[in-house]
């Protein structure tokens, strides 16, 4: 079984950063393509960013400059780094495999809120 534990978010002025983590319980963890996802109120979940197992990463638009996914294979975890924020940002923000097919549940997540 997958477990996933977000965390690093909380409340922050527009034009802010943020740094999230999420620490995977993978035995082979080197091998998964993994993502970030996050959901606003009233609004579904939408994919933000995936980085594969070469390294490789691919964004959604509304992030693409302003954040970046990154990877500790020997720490298992995967960052998201949060740059100049907007509040249109806010939302809970989840890790996950890429894979669809490969995917266990999904965690609590971490919220992350900016406002002035």
């Amino acid at each position: 079984q997958v477990q996933l534990v977000e965390s690093g978010g909380g409340l922050v002025q527009p034009g802010g950063s943020l740094r999230l983590s999420c620490a995977a319980s993978l035995s082979i963890f080197t091998s998964y393509a993994m993502g970030w996802y996050r959901q606003a109120p009233g609004k579904q979940r939408e994919w933000v960013a995936t980085i594969f197992s070469t390294g490789s990463t691919n964004y959604a638009d509304s992030v693409k400059g302003r954040f970046s996914i990154s990877r500790d294979n020997a720490e298992k975890t995967v960052y998201l780094q949060m740059n100049r924020l907007k509040p249109e940002d806010t939302a809970v923000y989840y890790c996950n495999v890429a894979n669809r097919n490969s995917r266990g549940s999904w965690g609590q997540g971490t919220q992350v809120t900016v406002s002035s």
